[in-house]
């Protein structure tokens, strides 16, 4: 790829990149896409952060796998070829297709098809801030985490000398989310006495206090009508997901609900037999289990909440239910970035011994 401009190489791979790369490039951008070329510089296709992902949940192997791989599993789902422009493009005529077709970028290429730019929503509208707001559930008892939350309320317990929840509020505000609702319960006041009204920490904080505990999902209940997406996170989850992603994500799949969904595997130490009845039809041994689990993060359309009901405690997995009764759209958004869940002392243990290797 010697004839890619070099200040575009970071958006760039070979197709024989393997996924994990292809990740980590992504990382390496910020800009949710990469752009895969031939040896001349000439554009193949591109694979975007939605790609990978959608992969994950394919439970496509991110080591053996590589960007041309992708491509064609998407060219064989008649998934059809990326919008490219001519280099050269007016700036108005690039925005209009953006937004025509809810596109974050568009490769432009010369008239021998290799790539000579990239041009970016970010950009020509200037800075486009995630529209939507935020609710951290941070009403919980912490119970698991006794002792440490026999003084403080969990959001409120250290990770490298900070509240959990200190952090999760720079990640909302770097992520542009200015709108933080805060449902609180446990030791309100010392997280309200903390966090004030947000000015010191860039945002914008309203607090939602629940009388009485409303489950993992009631408090939205309480929460301010409005008409932009929520994003709902507890507050003892330490991650590196792109928020901004993950509601790009959810309005690309016209989801009614998105749920950050992280793997999780099992190894098992004995033998698994499977059977067809009184017959055993194969042996497998020591396999290790992956499944998907909910990671505590959520995108919802405004309209969800009214759903909730007022009157008693509600939880994530009756609302999850409730919606897909009614034949609403809940999309699984999968983590790939670091992920970590201060539910017990374990977890928290672990939280501080992985913090420094996940640039939070």
């Amino acid at each position: 790829m010697d004839r890619v401009p070099k200040g575009l190489t970071r958006y760039c791979v070979a197709p024989d990149v393997k996924i994990r790369d292809v990740i980590a490039q992504i990382d390496r951008n910020g800009k949710g896409i990469v752009l895969v070329a031939d040896a001349r510089g000439r554009l193949i296709s591109t694979v975007t952060d939605g790609d990978i992902r959608r992969a994950i949940l394919a439970q496509v192997d991110i080591d053996s796998t590589t960007a041309q791989d992708l491509v064609d599993r998407r060219g064989a789902r008649g998934d059809s070829a990326p919008l490219v422009a001519p280099v050269g493009t007016p700036g108005g005529e690039l925005l209009k297709l953006m937004e025509a077709r809810n596109l974050r970028h568009i490769p432009l290429v010369d008239e021998d098809g290799r790539i000579a730019d990239i041009a970016l929503l970010s950009t020509l509208a200037k800075r486009r801030d995630p529209q939507m707001s935020a609710v951290v559930m941070a009403g919980g008892f912490g119970t698991r985490l006794r002792p440490l939350t026999e003084e403080l309320p969990k959001p409120m317990v250290p990770v490298d000398g900070r509240p959990i929840m200190e952090r999760i509020v720079e990640q909302l505000r770097e992520a542009g989310i200015r709108r933080v609702n805060v449902a609180t319960h446990y030791k309100k006041e010392m997280i309200s006495d903390h966090f004030g009204d947000g000015t010191d920490f860039g945002v914008d904080i309203s607090y939602v206090e629940e009388d009485e505990p409303l489950g993992t999902a009631g408090a939205l209940g309480l929460v301010e009508s409005t008409t932009e997406p929520l994003l709902v996170i507890n507050a003892d989850i330490l991650t590196g997901v792109d928020f901004g992603a993950m509601l790009s994500f959810h309005q690309e799949h016209g989801a009614d609900m998105t749920v950050a969904v992280k793997e999780h595997q099992v190894d098992v130490p004995y033998g698994v037999v499977e059977s067809d009845g009184v017959w055993i039809t194969r042996i497998v041994e020591k396999p290790t289990i992956r499944q998907f689990v909910n990671a505590g993060i959520y995108v919802v359309n405004p309209d969800v909440p009214g759903s909730i009901p007022a009157d008693r405690a509600y939880d994530m997995p009756e609302l999850i239910d409730y919606l897909i009764s009614e034949g609403r759209l809940v999309a699984s958004f999968p983590v790939h970035e670091y992920w970590f869940d201060i539910g017990n002392k374990a977890d928290y243990e672990q939280a501080q011994r992985g913090i420094h290797g996940s640039n939070v």
